[in-house]
């Protein structure tokens, strides 16, 4: 009981300094006061220190490396303080970005129309289960993040019974992988399409002359060929269902309508505010995510008196522990790989830099697809998307790539993200997936994924060329 208490102190503690890093960030974003900047980056320390205990083996791996890092730059620059808060200053950002993020948890998990619309994506009949769940596991997504890998999978488990196969064990194995796939692959279209996604916060964030409108059309239309390329897998992998004589009553899509409208309002807001404020969309995000989350919490808690607002505001401290708590690792894995990467390009002297630079720009049009199969490969040996886009974004923000395309470069980033996701044995997707599956995270990239996976990367590289 003792070591229990002091866990939950320890949540407590950690989940409030994430919260005031949140604070600060926002504060500093329209002030622009250095100070505050400073005090984000102090609670950021803070919650490395206070945190450390409950991290996992790979956050504090990561965090060592940080350290380490700061020492060689200490040693190899000659002004090494601001590139040291430069770096921190990305770490900061994207901890109060996975801070806001996961705020929507909280209504999501209270809301009655999320249950509804899962209820909804399983009982859709075999030829239209693959698209929906998939599409449906891409929506949840940007609302859950890698919460909805554990809401989707439990659903599945729970609905795919033996009776519902009629008492075949098959049967109900090849439904429990077809759509536990359909689940993993829709949820890493998520980072691709999403204006509030982890990667397209780092390129933004990275990439100021790149616009969201710019780069939506090539992430669309890389998304839309690896859902397609998605659907025919799993047709080519599943038994043909049996023709059905009697008419099925099929369930209602008005709930999943409904939560795309609702999505739809939050992300519009983000929109708004980017305008209003004269913000990044990035950084708009810290704002209107907050606020979206705490309206969909008071219209839930209207009942209850002040419109929602005065019950909503105390639920949404009274349980701030539980939903910041447990996300210590993601925020450490995240920031980490942002700070590691930017110092990367940082330690650099100018004429390796333009060598580098120079070497990319003799790949001319090939380099999309260079830069994708490049982050494809390094995850798979375990160097997180994170550093190798902020490595390749940071370089590229500082050099001038003559003849690329900035809009395709940045899609052939996040689509070789997104493919590692469903790939890779060190990306949390795929532990997930091997928690739930019992199979190594490598079995499912190569026994359930490898067709999907190695069609998709021979089709985002023709995609990618033609476009060049």
């Amino acid at each position: 009981m003792k070591f229990f208490g002091r866990d939950l102190v320890a949540s407590k503690w950690t989940s409030h300094l994430l919260a005031g890093i949140v604070v600060l960030v926002i504060a500093h974003m329209l002030s622009g006061a250095l100070i505050i900047a400073s005090l984000a980056q102090l609670l950021l320390v803070l919650f490395l220190l206070l945190g450390w205990p409950r991290f996992s083996s790979m956050a504090r791996l990561l965090v060592i490396a940080c350290i380490l890092m700061s020492l060689f730059a200490i040693w190899r620059l000659p002004a090494p303080w601001a590139v040291l808060h430069e770096a921190a200053a990305g770490f900061v950002f994207l901890a109060a970005f996975m801070t806001v993020l996961a705020l929507l948890r909280l209504p999501a998990y209270r809301s009655k129309l999320i249950h509804r619309c899962g209820q909804s994506l399983l009982m859709q009949p075999p030829t239209w289960r693959y698209p929906m769940l998939s599409l449906g596991s891409t929506l949840f997504g940007i609302v859950l993040n890698f919460g909805v890998l554990n809401l989707f999978m439990s659903m599945i488990d729970k609905a795919n019974t033996l009776g519902a196969a009629q008492g075949r064990v098959w049967v109900q194995e090849v439904r429990r992988r077809r759509m536990l796939l359909a689940t993993l692959r829709g949820f890493t279209l998520a980072p691709l399409v999403s204006p509030l996604g982890i990667g397209v916060a780092v390129v933004l964030g990275n990439l100021e002359s790149l616009t969201w409108g710019e780069l939506f059309p090539y992430v669309l239309a890389s998304a839309t060929v690896l859902f397609l390329l998605g659907w025919g897998c799993d047709q080519l992998a599943g038994p043909r269902p049996r023709a059905v004589k009697t008419a099925l009553e099929l369930p209602s899509l008005m709930p999943l309508a409904a939560f795309s409208l609702l999505l739809l309002a939050l992300v519009m807001l983000v929109f708004l505010l980017s305008v209003l404020l004269s913000v990044r969309l990035p950084q708009a995000v810290l704002i209107g995510v907050p606020l979206g989350a705490w309206v969909w919490l008071a219209w839930q808690c209207r009942g209850l008196g002040s419109a929602g607002v005065g019950p909503a505001t105390v639920l949404l401290a009274r349980r701030l522990p539980n939903v910041l708590g447990g996300i210590g690792n993601e925020v450490v894995a995240l920031g980490s790989g942002a700070y590691l990467g930017f110092l990367s390009v940082s330690l650099l002297d100018p004429a390796q830099l333009e060598g580098v630079a120079s070497f990319l720009a003799s790949f001319a049009s090939w380099l999309p697809i260079l830069v994708l199969l490049l982050i494809f490969m390094l995850a798979q040996v375990g160097v997180n998307p994170i550093i190798s886009v902020t490595f390749l974004t940071s370089m590229i923000a500082q050099v001038e790539l003559e003849g690329v395309s900035l809009p395709l470069l940045a899609a052939a980033m996040l689509t070789g993200w997104s493919l590692t996701m469903v790939s890779s044995p060190f990306t949390a997707a795929m532990m997930i997936m091997s928690r739930f599956t019992g199979m190594t995270a490598l079995q499912i990239g190569l026994r359930w994924n490898g067709m999907f996976v190695a069609t998709s990367l021979l089709a985002a590289a023709v995609l990618f060329r033609l476009a060049s």
